[in-house]
């Protein structure tokens, strides 16, 4: 099996694994990642528009709008290309964007030093799965390179495996946050 298929395989066990934990999410899933977001008032973050079985970042998100902080939303300029990321308020007009996630219609372009990032699996190694085109790697190395970025994984708990296939391009998370608590290095 090449790593391409065994990547394949572990997203198709991943999707199916989140679709069950998100029938079991709670109210509050968010509270851990709004706390590990206070610490970092009034900075810029990205989050995401949840899509389907995602867990829910925008309670946190709203947190740090009404904190002081700005929020930015990824923006998918094309294939193979890093993301860009888009000022988010919660009152911001939304429209359809890249595969279906919602984008702000207008807004600034954001450079963030905190990214939520959404996954499929995540391991203790704090490597992720994702969706395989590579733009959370190619945009959390790019960020790397001109300085300090802290990358949070966010998932529920039951995304954990005991190790995620990776390839030399794939970019570890600073931590992971679970609706369950906080997993650091």
């Amino acid at each position: 099996m090449t790593l391409q298929e065994i990547k394949a395989a572990a997203r198709d066990a991943a999707f199916a694994t989140r679709k069950a934990a998100f029938r079991h999410r709670a109210p509050d899933d968010a509270a851990f990642l709004t706390e590990v977001l206070a610490a970092h008032r009034g900075t810029i973050l990205t989050g995401y528009m949840p899509m389907r079985t995602e867990i829910d970042p925008l309670p946190a998100m709203v947190a740090h709008v009404a904190g002081g902080g700005r929020v930015g939303v990824p923006i998918i300029p094309g294939k193979a290309q890093p993301l860009r990321f888009h000022e988010w308020t919660p009152e911001a007009r939304m429209v359809p964007g890249t595969f279906g996630a919602q984008i702000p219609e207008a807004g600034e372009e954001l450079v963030p030093t905190v990214l939520i990032v959404p996954l499929l699996a995540f391991d203790r190694r704090f490597y992720r799965l994702g969706y395989g085109g590579g733009f959370y790697d190619r945009t959390l190395q790019g960020l790397r390179a001109r300085g300090p970025v802290t990358a949070i994984g966010y998932a529920f708990s039951a995304q954990e495996v005991g190790e995620v296939p990776i390839e030399a391009t794939d970019q570890r998370l600073d931590l992971i946050v679970t609706e369950k608590g906080v997993i650091r290095p």
